[in-house]
């Protein structure tokens, strides 16, 4: 049987694939689970310092859940709860990994598929994106784990838009509207993945994790402590800090060890 979740590692580069591409990678409730644990576990890996998640083939970065196994698994709320707890600590793990993660966002991206984009930090699509949420046409909402997923990076307006009117945008309205950072053309989209990954994996890792990290406490909108305030300047005692003054001032590119 095939594993839902394929995973390779290349250097500093994690690449995490969503894996059914018989059914434009639908996400089963194994998968899900699968997807929580491998983004635990990289999280855990200090060595890392880029993630990136796609669909298999190019047909599809994800259409959403796979709906074919709902009848046996979340056919009413007591099952849907359990479901949608599996769902609530995936994403939790995805938002939560302490690496840049990115979407590389081919196809469809809906649905399921569109939180799990929502999740990652970097959106990037081809050309042939498209975007959506028709779950009015199935008939449940949103759960709030998922809804805040999307809402963080969507916002009200366009998270209200996708729901309501269950429409699907292409990847310029996407683009437009803010749900993803950057489009590529198709035939560009690997390099562009490629260099976006080896970009981010050049620069200080402790840097890339603290303004995740930072950022997730900003969005408690509550006030901060001397501690925290203090904690933004921590790193300036790192290695890495003097290497990249080092650097600078030679005019040359800094070599960043994590430490």
């Amino acid at each position: 049987m095939t594993d839902p979740i394929a995973l390779s590692i290349e250097n500093t580069v994690a690449t995490v694939v969503l894996n059914n591409p018989a059914k434009m990678n639908a996400i089963s409730l194994d998968a899900w689970g699968a997807l929580g644990r491998t983004m635990t576990a990289l999280s855990d890996n200090t060595d890392l310092r880029c993630v990136v998640i796609r669909g298999a083939g190019d047909k599809a970065f994800s259409a959403g859940a796979d709906i074919a196994e709902f009848p046996a698994i979340r056919a009413n709320s007591a099952q849907a709860r359990a479901y949608g707890a599996v769902v609530a600590d995936t994403l939790a793990a995805l938002t939560g990994c302490i690496h840049p993660v990115v979407a590389a966002i081919q196809g469809a991206c809906t649905g399921g598929g569109l939180e799990v984009a929502c999740g990652c930090d970097i959106r990037i699509s081809n050309a042939s994106g498209r975007f959506g949420v028709p779950i009015n046409k199935l008939g449940h909402a949103f759960a709030f784990a998922e809804m805040q997923t999307a809402l963080a990076a969507a916002g009200r307006n366009l998270v209200l838009e996708l729901i309501l009117e269950g429409r699907i945008m292409d990847a310029p309205e996407a683009l437009s509207r803010g749900l993803v950072n950057r489009v590529v053309a198709d035939a560009d989209f690997d390099a562009e993945i490629a260099a976006t990954s080896e970009r981010i994996a050049a620069g200080a890792p402790m840097v890339n994790r603290t303004t995740k990290s930072f950022l997730r406490r900003l969005a408690d909108h509550t006030p901060l402590s001397e501690a925290e305030i203090n904690e933004g300047y921590d790193l300036c005692d790192s290695k890495d800090y003097a290497e990249g003054l080092r650097a600078f001032l030679a005019k040359q590119k800094p070599t960043f060890e994590g430490k």
